[in-house]
């Protein structure tokens, strides 16, 4: 946790001007959007994230990229680990994407302009309405096109590190919704970054799984499609830990 801190005292000087910077592109973005579109928003985006990595000592290294669709919108469902795992996933993500966040957690310096750079949704979980608003909304998009990342679990826990809790079959109603394909994102020591006290430089993993198209999950219900996801993701953690030697 102190690297979360260390980070912010390397850029306290830095802090300032991209806040004016994310705030000036997000208000010209609403009369020029051609000249400030999703595209260059996202760039600046990921040069931030760049910077937070290097002054943070954080590597990430994705695999899998071939198994992102090539054409349309998709849902990415990742395990959640911690505060860095929208920043890794953004890091390693070539096309522009953006992600639905608790609506509590969304308002603080900096998260506020981020959600609002990358057109996120803030999602009230004590708000039904809102909630099926937000979901409809995120559909539509998919359809359209976008690529949104959602944490099926909700929340994280510093204790659970890589292992995983049950997921949210809610979430789940954007496919149904949207038929689009959903990509079951592994995160790996995605936690150390932010959400524990590991000195020295980290390397965290980001593994894109195989897509699940309409035609496989059509026939399933919310609670299906969110066990089959969690199957997925459970899987490929194990696999990883074995060859890393975790376990056999």
């Amino acid at each position: 946790m102190w690297r979360y801190y260390y980070t912010i005292v390397r850029n306290i000087f830095r802090i300032p001007e991209a806040i004016k910077t994310m705030n000036d592109m997000i208000g010209l973005s609403k009369s020029r959007p051609d000249e400030y579109n999703e595209e260059i928003k996202y760039r600046y985006v990921q040069y931030i994230t760049d910077v937070l990595q290097k002054s943070g000592h954080i590597k990430t290294e994705v695999y899998g990229e071939e198994n992102l669709p090539k054409d349309g919108g998709y849902m990415m469902y990742p395990n959640h680990q911690g505060k860095y795992d929208v920043y890794g996933i953004i890091s390693v993500h070539k096309q522009p994407c953006t992600f639905v966040m608790d609506i509590e957690k969304s308002n603080s310096i900096f998260i506020n302009q981020l959600v609002d750079m990358l057109d996120a949704k803030r999602l009230d979980k004590k708000n039904n309405r809102q909630a099926m608003k937000i979901i409809n909304q995120v559909a539509k998009e998919v359809e359209k096109g976008r690529k949104y990342i959602l944490f099926p679990e909700g929340i994280y826990d510093n204790k659970k590190k890589n292992n995983l809790i049950d997921f949210k079959a809610g979430c789940f109603k954007i496919c149904l919704k949207s038929k689009a394909p959903i990509v079951p994102v592994v995160l790996i020591d995605s936690y150390k970054p932010y959400n524990s006290w590991e000195r020295g430089e980290i390397t965290t993993y980001v593994y894109y799984l195989k897509p699940i198209l309409f035609d496989e999950y059509k026939d399933m219900n919310t609670q299906q499609i969110a066990e089959l996801v969690k199957g997925r993701i459970a899987n490929k953690i194990k696999e990883e830990n074995r060859k890393a030697g975790y376990m056999k």
